[in-house]
């Protein structure tokens, strides 16, 4: 897949328009030279041209950079892109991070036409490569992008720092191991809703593959996990959990205690797995191979 880089755009100052500049360096692990937003957790943001373009038809007035973009591309939706997608641009390479965010209020075209679309349309990225991107490069999905994830660890004792979390680190490197790109590790306390609109907003913005959740699938009054997994689904995935929990009865019969659900939020897979970080490692070890084709098929890449 192949685009076209429109404006490549800079600024001096946070929460000011940016400016085309037609070319520049991009520093690896930084972003782009003399930005203000460079060294930031959203080194290089990203805007679709098609989305200004429709924009400009609702009369609005805008142009490159308006937006706070550094670099505007055509040819790409790339709202449509999960998290851990390579891109391959003017010798520079960037790996998406974030979908859209929170439009702040001083935005310059949020006064000027009461709407943004950056937070919908705009993507950010981190440097992994740098180099020169200049208007009229080629911009290219690199394919082969590997499987990413996320973990979300539910404790209301380790969220109130009272007891170190040890599953949400340890899933995570059994995951990098795997070849997993893991956006992130989130520690909530065991609220219903907390968990709930953590889970939304990390299939929803993130768009990991898979989110693994850790804790609150037991018998506790405080074990919400399950309710909010369940909440959160736009389909069911009930065979990923019951092979979980047929597979812990190999080594405990207090697994049939578990409550852990499997699930498919838009196309990322949420399974439920323990609390306790050894039945989560054994658990997680035990499903990677069967994501393998799993994940494919979730993304349409897989005909069954």
């Amino acid at each position: 897949m192949m685009g076209k880089v429109r404006a490549v755009c800079v600024s001096a100052q946070k929460g000011t328009a940016k400016a085309d500049i037609g070319s520049c360096k991009v520093i690896e692990n930084f972003g782009l030279e003399n930005d203000a937003h460079a060294g930031s957790e959203r080194q290089v943001s990203l805007l679709s041209y098609e989305s200004v373009e429709a924009f400009k038809k609702t009369g609005a007035d805008v142009k490159a950079g308006d937006f706070g973009e550094n670099l505007l591309v055509q040819g790409f939706d790339f709202k449509a892109f999960p998290v851990g997608t390579r891109f391959k641009c003017g010798g520079a390479i960037l790996e998406l991070t974030q979908i859209g965010k929170k439009c702040h209020s001083a935005c310059n075209v949020t006064q000027r036409t009461g709407k943004c679309i950056m937070p919908t349309e705009g993507i950010f990225a981190s440097v992994v490569q740098g180099g020169v991107v200049s208007v009229g490069d080629d911009f290219e999905l690199l394919e082969g992008r590997r499987f990413s994830a996320a973990v979300l660890v539910a404790s209301d004792r380790c969220s109130a720092g009272e007891r170190e979390d040890k599953s949400g680190p340890l899933i995570k490197e059994i995951l990098q191991k795997a070849g997993y790109l893991v956006c992130g590790v989130t520690l909530l306390s065991d609220d219903e809703d907390g968990l709930f609109s953590a889970l939304c907003h990390i299939a929803d913005r993130q768009k990991p593959d898979v989110i693994f959740t850790s804790g609150g699938t037991g018998f506790s009054p405080r074990d919400n996990m399950r309710e909010a997994t369940l909440r959160a689904a736009t389909k069911e995935a009930p065979g990923i959990a019951e092979a979980l929990r047929a597979y812990s009865l190999t080594i405990t019969p207090r697994a049939m205690l578990s409550r852990g659900a499997s699930v498919i939020r838009g196309k990322s897979l949420i399974i439920n797995l323990p609390g306790s970080p050894k039945a989560a490692k054994e658990c997680v070890e035990y499903v990677l191979p069967v994501l393998e084709h799993g994940i494919p098929i979730l993304r349409g890449e897989v005909i069954e």
